[in-house]
């Protein structure tokens, strides 16, 4: 590396460092144990994963928790895509080094399309119509419940850009599931 790139990477390596210092602190000035913001964000991350343990369908659990892991990468990422941007920020968190919402991205988001995707499998429903009900739901319902609260900040996006991006990673995490089933169905044929 040269000087200048490694002088540019050691500054920003210390500006992230204080940047993480200041999100701990803050967390703990206004989003700590003290707060009802800190226990919503915590049912949201640990009731839906109690939910899933008991009304998972076991027999298809495996591809379920697949699908659900998909949506919670894409969601992961696009979040943090947004919250690196400025166009969305989350105000209080359950663990203050994420730029994400934890108990939205890992658990409450999924484990929604997880119990729609097993629903829309046992009753064989249109799953593109489905996941886009279920998309307008969160980004025209649920989203603007979030902002009343505070829970959640718009900055530079609208919820049709929200709707969008729900759309973008349901669509992207049924083809990479529909692609990993195809390899399971050719493979056990060979």
């Amino acid at each position: 590396m040269t000087e200048d790139q490694t002088q540019l990477l050691t500054n920003l390596r210390t500006s992230q460092e204080e940047i993480t210092i200041e999100w701990i602190n803050y967390w703990l000035e206004y989003s700590f144990l003290d707060t009802w913001q800190f226990w919503f964000n915590f049912i949201m991350l640990i009731a839906p994963l109690i939910v899933l343990y008991f009304k998972i369908d076991k027999s298809k659990a495996f591809l379920l928790g697949f699908y659900g892991f998909n949506i919670h990468v894409w969601f992961s990422y696009t979040d943090m895509f947004f919250v690196k941007f400025g166009l969305i920020s989350y105000p209080y968190q359950v663990i203050p080094i994420t730029p994400v919402n934890f108990g939205l991205d890992v658990s409450l988001i999924p484990v929604i399309f997880i119990f729609l995707y097993q629903w829309i499998l046992n009753h064989k429903k249109n799953y593109y119509l489905y996941a886009t009900i279920l998309s307008a739901g969160l980004a025209f319902v649920f989203k603007p419940y979030l902002v009343v609260f505070q829970m959640f900040e718009m900055h530079k996006v609208n919820y049709l850009h929200l709707f969008v991006g729900y759309v973008i990673v349901f669509l992207v995490s049924k083809w990479i599931t529909n692609l990993f089933m195809y390899f399971k169905k050719t493979s056990a044929v060979a």
